[in-house]
């Protein structure tokens, strides 16, 4: 006989599992080992728990249906009820009682969930009502009908109400839409003088835009042509036949004229283009004088690079102060050397350096002599305080003899 903490096999090959209420016979196994049978029955449970398991997962992150998610656990309750595998049937049956919880939660969630929908969209379909029965009244036809279909497009994507309800809202909202309609088809059966009024404005324009086309004046051209469509747009529509003919006549002599623009605009681009790679190539051999070793002779070669550098042209407006600042950076670096040269070389502050490092120097010698002498007399104390007096004064002889040194002597 073979057993484990949650069932056993006897001596006749049945197997059963240890319960609260006892112990319930899983099944006869006869093919193998006691230890086998248990393994059999074991790895069933394991698979009741792997389909636990993923039912908890679909309940909790899918919209598995209330009633879906209700038949699987039922399905499942009946496989544990059925004590076919070993293992803690218990537990599953404390997880499917958890699920049953959770999908009775999510249940009335979303049953208050499809309350708030229902409201929603009462309140969304009233509010359609009242701006459909609104357009209804307006004089603009053309964006109250296109409002009215964009109206009649969002009211059919939302639920539907109760019948009686839905019915009701429904016919304030189509004797609105049908309202306007009457009235629309009144009003453009008075419109062919004011048609014939907007061919002929459309008429020249379309004349301008074709004079245009040629230009090259690209930038005060292009202004026209916005304006131009914003006049258009403000003529009103001629007959369709002609409609459709003097629009394909304004927006050709547009293409023609924005296809050349196009084109020399692509050229311009493609010439800034090179001109950015020759700038690229003047910066870095700029850079090359750097650090600086003979200053006339870097000077005269940057003047050069300069030179050259304003021969060459514009280049793309956004990579104008990258390249631009390599050139000064070299500047400003050829700037210093000239004025720390000038510097080493001035006469004035060289003969103020040296007239200071004298004074130090004989301040020095000085203390110096004191010291020895305040020594030899005993007196300690005065030649320690002249000593502290000769170590400041001899840091800024140090100082100054090496400010003296920059000025080559």
């Amino acid at each position: 006989m073979s057993s484990d903490p949650w069932g056993r096999v006897d001596e006749t090959g049945t197997v059963y599992v240890r319960t609260a209420e006892g112990e319930q016979v899983v099944g006869s196994w006869q093919a193998g080992s006691p230890e086998e049978a248990l393994a059999y029955f074991e790895r069933k449970y394991e698979g009741l728990v792997v389909e636990i398991g993923l039912l908890e997962r679909r309940v909790k992150t899918t919209d598995l249906s209330a009633k879906d998610a209700q038949a699987a656990i039922d399905h499942l309750r009946a496989q544990v009820d059925e004590h076919h595998a070993v293992g803690d049937l218990a537990a599953l049956r404390t997880r499917l009682d958890g699920l049953v919880s959770t999908v009775e939660a999510r249940r009335e969630e979303r049953k208050v969930q499809k309350a708030k929908q229902t409201d929603a969209a009462r309140e969304a379909k009233q509010a359609l009502v009242t701006e459909a029965e609104e357009l209804a009244q307006s004089d603009q036809w053309r964006s109250a009908g296109e409002r009215l279909r964009a109206l009649v497009d969002t009211w059919k994507g939302l639920p539907r109400l109760d019948r009686k309800s839905d019915d009701e809202l429904w016919h304030r909202f189509s004797h609105a839409r049908s309202a306007f309609s009457k009235r629309r088809k009144a009003h453009f059966a008075s419109l062919d003088a004011q048609r014939e009024e907007a061919r002929k404005a459309k008429e020249k324009l379309v004349t301008e835009a074709e004079s245009l086309s040629g230009s090259t004046d690209w930038g005060g051209t292009a202004a026209r042509y916005r304006e131009l469509m914003t006049e258009w747009k403000a003529a009103g529509r001629a007959q369709r036949e002609a409609e459709d003919d003097l629009w394909n006549r304004f927006r050709g002599a547009q293409d023609v004229f924005f296809a050349a623009r196009g084109e020399v605009f692509a050229e311009r681009d493609a010439e800034q283009t090179e001109n950015l790679k020759l700038k690229e190539e003047l910066a870095a051999e700029a850079e090359r004088l750097l650090p600086v070793k003979d200053l006339k002779a870097a000077r005269a070669a940057f003047r050069a690079l300069n030179e050259r550098w304003e021969a060459v042209g514009h280049v793309p407006r956004d990579a104008r102060p990258r390249v631009e600042g390599r050139m000064q950076t070299v500047e400003r670096a050829l700037q210093e050397s000239e004025e720390n040269e000038w510097r080493r070389t001035n006469p004035e502050a060289r003969a103020r350096a040296a007239g200071l490092t004298g004074q130090l120097q004989a301040a020095v010698d000085k203390l110096r002599t004191q010291i020895d002498t305040a020594r030899a007399s005993g007196n300690n104390a005065r030649a320690d305080k002249l000593a502290k007096e000769l170590e400041g004064r001899q840091a800024l002889l140090d100082q100054a003899l090496k400010g003296l040194q920059e000025f080559g002597g």
